[in-house]
């Protein structure tokens, strides 16, 4: 499920050749022969979020079918990151992919990627956060093809089980604590999330910390404040009060939820489309995330459509990737699995259209990008072990790892 996960790390070297620039024997500069028929065949390749993504992704395909006369074919990945990486370094990439944030930057370090920006008329229409998150050397390389933040969700009948109201939302990390303490009990704890930075990265932001500098050019993971955020997080663990999916037997906090043995978790727009799915009978709502010592924080997380620099189809692919990225299919999508528009114009139109979505359009306002240094995703995937052994490990010496880590990976990356 593309969002609901950290991405998975790559495991062999085979895999790494074409996204880490280490020789994929491809040169970028050189011009691929393009296909100039009249009517093309593309394959695009997906990692769905589930069901309805998939739907919404095939029905939106068929439509630009009839329309342009192009036939494609829809591939659901099971590793997106691993087979891309196979078939870059195989010379067979897909025409146009899902391309996560965390390796945005080792794709078009390694010449993967056809950067097609500057042949979108309306590109200024997306978000200007996220064209930054996939712009490489200056050059706008992919679109975002969605965004969605992180809110808190709350189990309505358990919260009101608990003789607790409206009221009672917590807008603060006492209050959160609090309200966590008294929901803990009989088979349900307080707070369940995702034992990862994707989801315990928003009490860093919270306290006013947070991994890198804006620039990306400087770690700051070893802070002050990075410190409190963790000191909090291990406390509520040590309590009882918040525990990770996994040690309730789930996949993620929007299972814990739909099934009642979480009664909050912090997930994002996507959750919408996964408890009308799956949990349909389970009530819910969300509402900010409680502000920390720093403020509001929260993170934004996207993915972009990628086209391949070895696609012999890459008019046609960008051609489909702005019919599946209009403001028009983004609020089918939007309606159909929960994230939220990449376009300001149609985030403005949701706005309007269901005001469920709002706590977390309001979120885009104070959310905190991914780190999208080549590399990098390395250094997260070891900051996601540590921390799910946070709660018997100092929170000084989970983030001097991650300090030491990410400035061994910046440097890395500023030399090559």
């Amino acid at each position: 499920m593309a969002h609901r996960t950290a991405a998975a790390a790559l495991v062999s070297c085979a895999a790494l050749l074409a996204v880490t620039g280490c020789s994929s024997g491809f040169d970028s500069d050189e011009k691929t022969q393009q296909d100039s028929s009249s009517k093309q065949n593309l394959k695009i390749l997906i990692a769905s979020s589930g069901d309805a993504e998939t739907k919404a992704v095939q029905d939106a395909v068929a439509a630009y079918e009839k329309a342009s006369g192009n036939k494609v074919t829809v591939d659901v990945a099971k590793d997106i990151n691993q087979q891309l990486a196979q078939s870059f370094a195989g010379h067979k990439p897909p025409d146009a992919f899902y391309v996560n944030s965390d390796q945005f930057a080792n794709y078009a370090k390694g010449g993967s990627l056809y950067a097609y920006g500057d042949k979108v008329s309306d590109a200024d229409d997306f978000n200007e956060g996220l064209r930054q998150s996939f712009t490489y050397d200056g050059k706008l390389t992919c679109l975002p093809k969605d965004v969605s933040t992180l809110a808190l969700a709350i189990n309505t009948d358990l919260w009101k089980k608990a003789g607790l109201t409206d009221k009672d939302y917590p807008t603060s990390w006492a209050e959160l604590k609090k309200v966590a303490d008294k929901l803990t009990g009989k088979g349900t704890t307080g707070l369940v999330v995702g034992a990862e930075y994707a989801r315990l990265g928003v009490f860093l932001k919270e306290a006013g910390g947070w991994i890198t500098d804006p620039d990306q050019s400087k770690m700051t993971a070893d802070s002050s404040e990075n410190v409190e955020a963790l000191t909090y997080v291990k406390s509520l663990l040590k309590s009882g009060s918040l525990k990770y999916a996994a040690q309730v037997d789930t996949g993620w906090g929007g299972e814990a939820l739909g099934k009642g043995k979480a009664a909050m978790t912090i997930e994002g727009s996507w959750l919408t489309g996964a408890m009308k799915t799956d949990y349909p009978d389970t009530g819910y709502t969300a509402v900010p995330l409680p502000a920390g010592p720093g403020g509001k924080g929260t993170l934004a997380f996207s993915q972009c459509w990628g086209v391949a620099a070895e696609s012999t189809h890459q008019s046609a692919a960008v051609d489909l990737v702005k019919y599946l990225t209009s403001a028009k299919q983004q609020l089918v999508n939007a309606d159909a699995f929960g994230v939220l528009p990449s376009r300001t114009s149609a985030q403005t139109e949701l706005a309007k259209k269901d005001p469920s979505a709002k706590v977390w359009l309001d979120a885009n306002a104070y959310a905190q990008g991914p780190v999208t240094v080549a590399g990098f995703d390395k250094v997260l995937g070891q900051f996601n072990t540590d921390l799910a052994a946070l709660a018997s490990t100092e929170p000084k010496t989970v983030l001097g790892n991650l300090q030491r880590n990410g400035e061994q990976a910046l440097t890395k990356a500023k030399d090559n």
